[in-house]
């Protein structure tokens, strides 16, 4: 079974949050996929990489990009995992339990769900994703963000 951390994002939107935590994936030579719900999104996530910082980006690609084996991240809103990912986002409130199930689209070692702690909908999808994942067997880990803006594990 996939471990499944579910990150509370309270202090910090994901657009500040995720980078930082796509950087410590791939500074593990982890490969990534990010999956959202909407194309939307998945633009707004593909120009965030682009330029969240001044100094950096992350490097990525979507389907509309070449050689999508070869990307170091990921974005999708389906279930593909054409880079073989070790760790899986799921934003947007993208559901983990069908992707954890087929195992060409699971990710090798961890899936992330980051949902907006100032949105009940987001809130309760969250939960509800908590009980479906535990009741299938996965390995479930709960952080939150603290004063300091360092992510710390409650449960």
């Amino acid at each position: 079974m996939t471990d499944v951390w579910f990150y509370h994002l309270q202090r910090l939107p994901l657009e500040s949050a995720l980078p930082r935590l796509l950087e410590l994936s791939l500074a593990r030579d982890w490969r990534v996929v990010v999956q959202a719900t909407s194309a939307r999104r998945l633009e707004a996530l593909d120009d965030l990489l682009w330029s969240y910082a001044g100094e950096s980006f992350l490097p990525h690609g979507t389907a509309k990009d070449d050689d999508p084996e070869t990307q170091p991240i990921f974005l999708t809103i389906g279930r593909d995992n054409p880079n073989r990912a070790h760790v899986r986002f799921f934003v947007e409130n993208a559901e983990l339990s069908p992707v954890l199930a087929d195992t060409a689209s699971a990710p090798e070692a961890r899936a992330i769900l980051m949902f907006d702690g100032n949105d009940e909908a987001a809130v309760q999808a969250a939960r509800a994703q908590w009980r479906q994942l535990k009741t299938e067997g996965h390995t479930l880990s709960y952080w939150r963000q603290s004063e300091e803006g360092k992510w710390e594990k409650q449960a």
